[in-house]
């Protein structure tokens, strides 16, 4: 009883500390994101280089309306969530592999969590 007791404390634990389940700051999270604006927009359906980012949490990967230029998201059968974004930000390219035009990382976990809060609120 004891060892189930200290097993369900670790995994709490270790989902807490996780960047995709930790809370990040919406303000820090804005100012991250100016490292995003060369390539990529808030404004649906406005486009750079990289596709709009609004409404993207919970949006299927590679969908967004207007924007032709994926290709490592093609044929994607995914959902941007909390995750998923926390695992492409961390290394697009090992996330989805060398088809991903995206090289910027973010390495910090918690500008990762922050960027997150940020577009969420959105």
């Amino acid at each position: 009883m004891a060892k189930a007791k200290i097993l369900a404390l670790t995994i709490v634990a270790a989902l807490a500390a996780s960047p995709a389940f930790a809370g990040g700051d919406v303000k820090k999270g804005a100012k991250v994101f100016k490292k995003c604006k060369s390539c990529h927009t808030l404004k649906a359906g406005k486009h750079k280089s990289g596709p709009s980012l609004a409404g993207v949490i919970g949006r299927k990967a590679g969908s967004v309306d207007g924007y032709k230029k994926y290709k490592g998201l093609k044929g994607a059968d995914f959902a941007w969530d909390e995750a998923n974004l926390d695992k492409f930000l961390t290394n697009p390219k090992k996330f989805l592999g060398k088809k991903s035009s995206m090289t910027m990382k973010l390495k910090k976990a918690k500008d990762r969590a922050n960027v997150i809060a940020y577009l969420k609120s959105l």
